[in-house]
């Protein structure tokens, strides 16, 4: 196949007498397509095959190159294509199954991370409830400690103050009563032992995002402090309390020894009331804390200490008039006033004006009431376990004999009858009859008074 422009020179010169001959090929040789030379009349390309010709333009021509080239080429692919095809396949599935893996491990540790979340949150919220509730039981266990504290009548007059609120506050004084010289505390209007408000910072906590994360943990940290400010003064308060209690309670046996009396005696002479029901004995649980337990020491003292105050009931350690004491003549030896020799005076000479009352010292019963030689009018009054007191010099007697008198009753009135000078009381103390200093007794009056 060629250009007809080359057919001429590539091809032997036939004569005219060739024409008739038949073209023989050999016998078994192939069929070859034999290109015919023809007239130059274009460039087209000429294909002979068994006496035939083809004649194809250029264009053709070479879309059929292309397109044999481009089969061959598709062949070829297709050929590798199917010569590697497991390997590919293999290879894409594997890949694929790799992204697959990676893409589900992605999710399992971002579930991981979203279960630790949760559980983070839900141990952080756990715990705050347990945070919580702790500082709730612990807020209800104060306020049964302040109401038990409340109820103690030793509290508000024993707490120690840091410093006065005023340069201008009067001084507490411990003012005495009009019997007696025991001191009578009053209770201020605030209330120390009383248990603080709750906690307002509750309310104000802060709403914010980071409130959330870091506020709930400030809130508690601010509640456990309030609630341990409230704690220590109330320990504050039951140590002084106590120290007060244990302070008295010294007081009063030493001075019952001071004067010389057999406690014993008195508690057996001290009258009784009319009291019963079942004994139900006072025990501490297992779980006591140390503020239940000095709380129970506490009421154990003041039981001893009321027993105490019965027993001192009947001590005439208090004064028989109102208002200052002043003596016009002590006990012991002195100038008789109207003989002018030395004699022994049995008592005190409390002045005071006509128509004072005359109060009883101590808890008794009138043993005489009535005009006794130089005493004038006089009342004796037995308290018990050998001590007696009397009162002499009265210009009136309102009890009779027998008659059971309180501390502080009235039992007459200053007057200046029988071996007297003036207007005064005679007032004597004595023990299993016989006179002693009044003023001992007064002594201890003003000891037991003190705090």
């Amino acid at each position: 196949m060629s250009k007809s422009s080359a057919q001429y020179s590539q091809y032997p010169q036939h004569h005219p007498h060739d024409h008739g001959r038949a073209f023989r090929r050999p016998l078994g040789a192939p069929a070859a397509v034999t290109a015919i030379p023809l007239p130059a009349t274009d460039d087209a390309y000429t294909i002979v095959h068994a006496g035939k010709q083809v004649r194809f333009g250029p264009v053709v021509f070479w879309i059929v190159v292309g397109t044999v080239v481009l089969l061959g080429l598709w062949s070829a692919a297709t050929a590798t294509y199917f010569a590697f095809r497991d390997d590919v396949l293999t290879r894409l599935i594997a890949r694929q199954a790799e992204m697959q893996y990676a893409y589900e491990d992605r999710i399992a540790e971002l579930r991981a991370k979203i279960d630790r979340t949760t559980s983070r949150q839900l141990l952080d919220q756990e715990q705050f409830d347990q945070k919580l509730d702790q500082i709730m039981k612990r807020q209800t266990a104060l306020e049964s400690r302040a109401t038990a504290l409340g109820a103690m009548p030793d509290v508000t007059g024993s707490i120690p103050r840091a410093a006065p609120q005023r340069s201008d506050a009067s001084p507490t004084t411990p003012k005495p009563s009009p019997i007696s010289d025991t001191v009578i505390f009053v209770a201020p209007p605030d209330r120390e032992a009383r248990l603080e408000s709750r906690a307002p910072s509750v309310l104000a906590a802060p709403t914010n995002k980071f409130a959330k994360n870091q506020g709930f943990d400030n809130v508690l940290v601010r509640l456990t402090t309030s609630l341990d400010q409230v704690e220590r003064r109330q320990m504050a308060a039951l140590n002084a309390v106590e120290e007060s209690m244990d302070s008295r309670m010294r007081r009063m046996r030493s001075v019952v020894s001071d004067l010389g009396l057999n406690l014993s005696h008195l508690e057996a002479a001290v009258p009784r009331s009319a009291m019963g029901g079942p004994f139900v004995p006072v025990k501490l649980t297992a779980n006591a804390g140390p503020f239940e337990k000095q709380l129970h020491r506490i009421h154990t003292t003041r039981a001893e200490m009321d027993r105490l105050n019965r027993t001192l009931a009947l001590v005439p350690y208090r004064k028989p008039v109102i208002g200052e004491v002043e003596f016009t003549s002590g006990f012991g030896v002195r100038s008789d006033p109207f003989l002018g020799r030395p004699a022994m005076h049995t008592g005190l000479d409390f002045r005071a004006a006509s128509g004072d009352p005359v109060r009883v010292t101590a808890y008794g019963k009138v043993v005489s009431a009535g005009w006794s030689g130089g005493y004038g009018r006089m009342v004796e009054v037995d308290h018990g376990n050998g001590l007696s007191t009397r009162y002499g010099h009265l210009s009136e007697i309102n009890v009779r004999v027998g008659e059971v008198v309180k501390i502080g009753q009235v039992i007459g009135l200053v007057g200046s009858t029988g071996r007297s000078t003036g207007p005064h009381l005679h007032y004597e103390t004595r023990i299993e009859g016989e006179a002693v200093d009044p003023q001992k007794f007064l002594r201890a009056g003003v000891r037991l008074s003190a705090g």
